[in-house]
């Protein structure tokens, strides 16, 4: 079976979520990904907690399939081996602070010198230039910078996404970067400085709320886990503790709404009611009729009578849930993948394509492949022992 990124080999000089997210999913489509990591500690993120049988849950989730080269390059030698790898290699990425690299004589510009072919993808917070190409960025704090958090949360609290969504969204575009630039030097057969910046990855995620509020109009409003403008559009706890999540797109959803669930057609041309825009100025009211109606059924008789009426909803799931979703246990979305602490569920990607199967290999342990990739690259025994008495690997 070949893979897409099959003979690919990506260099990371990665730490936290979102070099390590994105260089997971190359490794996901059979791309060789060596990661380099600081001897004896690591990737900080091996740290964050312990919650997967005393491994991190940010690290198990995005460093499959890897091999873990410790090096100190700081140290002359272990620097060598690391211009060694980067003369061979397809790809470099980088998430370390503004300017690091440019630092230790790894600029582009020096790179290309090295090596014409090599794609370089830095990641950081705010990009290479401009006033804020040297501000500290992690998560919440481009979550804030990007306006995500003035539109989500209640009225009166904002709130963080429940995930790394800054962090995702830049690995996502460094991701799709980096594929793009492969196609592109099969066809100029020369490398791409590639400059992802977190703010403008999740800036564009937030386009609706941007063009929304476009010249000085009204943003957004929180509205918690309703929809911001659409109404009914959110939750709404039913009679048995649980709670139903609900979407009406258009009127004529509406109708058949009030008239199938609600056993109210006449809600349906109540003209406080008889538009959008219109119940959205009178939600309050309107949530009041909808929970009444509700909290004398159970969930699945609430998702039961939406379903015969095509009407969208979903349960509002825990972890729990996810875990055990029908779903996904249907589709055989899960597999197993190696780690140092032994076996791990995990999702496979998303996608699934009748031509190959994603590389679901296992989670490094700190420096486990140090010695077999410095002997590939011709370090006799007494070079890497001298290595190791340096605390350089």
């Amino acid at each position: 079976m070949i893979r897409p990124l099959d003979g690919i080999t990506v260099i990371s000089l990665e730490h936290a979520i979102a070099a390590p997210f994105c260089t997971r999913q190359l490794a996901d489509l059979g791309a060789r990904v060596i990661k380099i990591e600081r001897p004896e500690t690591g990737d900080f993120a091996r740290n964050y907690d312990q919650r997967v049988k005393g491994m991190s849950s940010h690290f198990t989730w995005t460093n499959r399939s890897k091999e873990s080269l410790c090096l100190d390059l700081k140290n002359p030698k272990a620097f060598s081996a690391l211009i060694q790898l980067l003369e061979k290699a397809d790809v470099l990425v980088q998430n370390l602070a503004p300017g690091a690299t440019e630092r230790m004589g790894l600029s582009a510009e020096k790179l290309k010198v090295l090596n014409p072919r090599l794609i370089v993808c830095d990641i950081s917070g705010y990009g290479n230039d401009g006033p804020y190409r040297d501000k500290k960025a992690y998560d919440l704090l481009i979550q804030s910078e990007a306006g995500f958090l003035s539109v989500t949360g209640t009225k009166d609290t904002p709130s963080k996404a429940g995930n790394s969504i800054a962090d995702i969204s830049a690995g996502m575009y460094a991701y799709t970067n980096i594929l793009s630039a492969l196609i592109l030097r099969d066809k100029t057969g020369i490398g791409s400085h590639i400059d992802v910046s977190m703010l403008e990855a999740l800036g564009e995620w937030m386009g609706f709320p941007m063009y929304y509020a476009y010249e000085d109009a009204a943003p957004p409003q929180r509205s918690g886990a309703s929809h911001a403008t659409i109404y009914p559009y959110g939750p709404f706890p039913v009679g048995d503790g649980n709670t139903i999540m609900l979407g009406l797109q258009n009127e004529r959803e509406w109708l058949i709404f009030c008239e199938k669930v609600l056993k109210s057609p006449a809600l349906a041309h109540d003209e406080k009611f008889s538009l959008n825009f219109k119940r959205h100025e009178n939600r309050i009211e309107l949530e009041k009729i909808i929970v009444n109606c509700f909290s004398t059924l159970t969930i699945d008789q609430v998702m039961s009578l939406l379903e015969s009426a095509q009407i969208a909803n979903a349960r509002m799931n825990d972890m729990k849930g996810l875990w055990n979703h029908p779903q996904l246990a249907s589709r055989q979305r899960w597999s197993s993948i190696n780690s140092p602490i032994g076996p791990v569920p995990a999702l496979l990607p998303p996608g699934v394509n009748n031509q190959y199967t994603y590389r679901m290999d296992t989670i490094p342990d700190i420096g486990e492949h140090s010695e077999l990739i410095l002997r590939e690259l011709g370090f006799d025994a007494d070079s890497i022992k001298e290595l190791r008495e340096a605390k350089a690997i």
